[in-house]
């Protein structure tokens, strides 16, 4: 009896130890054959759940082979969509064919811990291209002509599914509101490899917009809310300009998010449209930094009130401190400024700005202090250009080489401004398009000595997306500057024209490009010329790494690119922050001069330029 039991019980353990053994996970490796593409091998790949899950969720032999049977189809459908219709997808396990019958008992027969190879074999087949494209249903003029597919094209699936959204786009822009293009059909030819295509279309009546109701407003006025919403009750249904007026919105400051959501059927042949809003806190405090060796530590701190009267309003008051330990200041400086902007003044695309500030500056060059009355108005002309004219008083008090000078100084500078790299934060990194900016100052000084002049100002930078991807750009910055109408001495030495620091050649000294007195001290001029090329690249997630080169001239000839041109190179790195990119610069002039700093460092937010 004890032997039957013992037997018994022996023969429950290998039942046991074999159960347990089958349910243990089986590892394997796997390899995937190349298709000659490497953009179908990358889709391929991710497509895989015999990849994508061989560590994350391990299975039994049983679930590795329904696994791999899952895959085949997974993966015909990847390979489809690049335009192969014919593909040929092989799966072994261990050698052996995913349907074999006898792939069970050989799994079953490996050592625990010992990993079999999976191996997908891949031919992509012939490449099918379309033939005849065409649309079924009426639709307006011009609208076929957004399909832009054409046969002998790749039959590549998404630029199908690309075409039928140009389609429905384009019906929509024209007014269709409640258009439909339905899902393609696609009738292959196996022998011709060719694939036609028909998209049928449901275009109904045009519709206008109706009734605009707002959800969301709490302390920005309703009235000013549906003015700066550019779309009005009556106006074609077009889903490009009801975006435009969606970011319009958005850019008076107000609002952290606008969504819109159009009504799914027409109301006596309108459409409604429902724009939900959410209100940014009405008050906002900032604070920044920068430290340069030549000007030293400046620390700045802004309160701001968004939407003073209900209507976007803007108040910005702004303290700041200067000049702390640079070499190219004599002491501390401040700046107080109260900023007041109003949107929409007498004009949608036309805002209203005054200013009032403050300034202390104890540079190497002079010392000023000053008070400024200022006053501009900012128009909208297109997404690219913007205009500017204004007025401005200050009461100036600047000493230069120990000698004073009091001026009133009133000027109306007129510019304009160009800007396609399509950023709307200030803060965002630049890495494609350009900006321009032209700028005539009609100025008159009068006080200790009276002068009449006119200051003329361009730059411009552009940026090159080397990579594709934001992440290698090439930029470039230009600077041109003369006066006219006076010479260096006759006008205030904070009117007069410098070069050297951050903003134009680094690695030499704030103002220290140009004319110079005996000591080394700068002059200030009447002519300037900078260009700067620098190269960014980012190099592992959000840090990056730039190199430079900088030149530039400053002259009392007041004709540009004369004068003595100096050069400056660095390098820095970069660190992309949600606030902004955070700077750090190394620049060394070619050619030191006397009394300048054999390298200068500029650490700040937001890239040089």
């Amino acid at each position: 009896m004890r032997l039957v039991v013992l037997c018994a019980f022996l023969l429950g353990l290998c039942f046991a130890f074999s159960a347990a053994e089958a349910a243990d996970p089986q590892s394997y490796t796997v390899t995937l054959d190349s298709s000659g593409s490497s953009a179908v091998d990358d889709v391929v790949r991710n497509s895989s759940l015999l990849v994508s899950l061989r560590d994350s969720a391990p299975v039994p032999p049983f679930g590795l082979v329904t696994r791999a049977t899952g895959d085949i189809e997974r993966l015909k459908t990847a390979i489809n969509s690049f335009g192969y219709y014919q593909p040929m997808i092989a799966i072994t396990i261990a050698g052996r064919d995913v349907n074999d019958p006898g792939l069970s008992q050989v799994l079953d027969e490996t050592p625990a811990g010992v990993a079999v190879p999976v191996h997908v074999a891949i031919a992509a087949g012939p490449l099918y291209r379309l033939g005849r494209i065409s649309v079924e249903g009426a639709i307006p003029a011009g609208a076929e002509e957004q399909i832009k597919l054409s046969a002998g094209d790749a039959a590549v699936a998404s630029d199908v599914i690309a075409a039928q959204a140009r389609l429905l786009t384009a019906l929509q822009e024209q007014g269709y509101a409640f258009a439909d293009v339905h899902q393609p059909i696609a009738y292959a030819d196996d022998e011709a490899h060719t694939l036609d295509i028909v998209f049928e279309t449901e275009v109904g009546p045009k519709a206008d917009i109706g009734a605009i109701r707002f959800e969301g407003l709490k302390q920005v006025d309703a009235s000013f809310a549906q003015h700066a919403f550019t779309v009005k009750s009556g106006d074609l249904y077009q889903p490009t300009v009801i975006e435009r007026a969606r970011l319009a919105l958005l850019q008076t400051g107000v609002f952290s998010g606008v969504s819109i959501t159009p009504g799914e059927k027409p109301n006596n042949g309108r459409v409604d449209l429902v724009i939900q809003v959410e209100e940014r806190p009405p008050h906002a405090v900032s604070v920044a930094g920068t430290y340069s060796t030549d000007l030293g530590v400046s620390l700045s701190g802004t309160w701001s009130h968004r939407n003073l009267f209900g209507n976007a309003e803007q108040l910005n008051l702004t303290a700041a401190g200067t000049g702390l330990w640079g070499n190219a200041t004599d002491d501390i400086g401040y700046q107080f400024a109260a900023q007041f902007i109003k949107p929409m003044f007498l004009r949608d695309d036309q805002t209203l700005e005054t200013n009032l500030s403050a300034v202390k500056q104890d540079l190497r060059a002079f010392t000023q202090r000053a008070e400024t009355l200022a006053g501009l108005l900012r128009r909208k002309f297109s997404p690219q250009w913007t205009g500017t004219a204004g007025a401005s008083l200050a009461h100036d008090v600047v000493s230069q080489k120990s000698v004073d000078r009091k001026y009133q100084l009133f000027s109306t500078p007129v510019a304009a401004s160009y800007d396609s790299t399509g950023l709307t934060n200030p803060i965002s990194d630049a890495v494609r398009g350009s900006r321009a900016l032209l700028q005539i100052t009609p100025a008159l000084a009068f006080g200790n000595v009276v002068s009449n002049f006119f200051i003329f100002q361009a730059s411009g930078s552009t940026y090159f997306d080397l990579a594709g991807n934001g992440n290698t750009v090439l930029a470039l910055r230009g600077t041109v500057a003369n006066v006219i109408g006076a010479s260096n001495f006759d006008l205030p030495p904070d009117q007069r024209l410098y070069a050297g620091g951050s903003g134009t050649v680094r690695g030499y000294k704030y103002q220290t490009i140009g004319p110079l007195f005996a000591d080394g001290d700068p002059i200030g001029g009447t002519a300037l010329d900078a260009v700067t090329v620098e190269l960014r690249q980012r190099v592992y997630g959000n840090y990056g790494v730039v190199a430079f080169v900088d030149a530039g001239q400053a002259s009392a000839e007041k004709v540009p690119f004369t004068g003595t041109l100096r050069t400056g190179v660095g390098a820095g790195v970069r660190y992309y922050s949600p606030i902004g990119v955070v700077r750090a610069d190394f620049a060394v002039p070619l050619k030191r001069p006397a009394s300048g700093d054999a390298f200068e460092i500029y650490i700040g937010l937001g890239q040089a330029f």
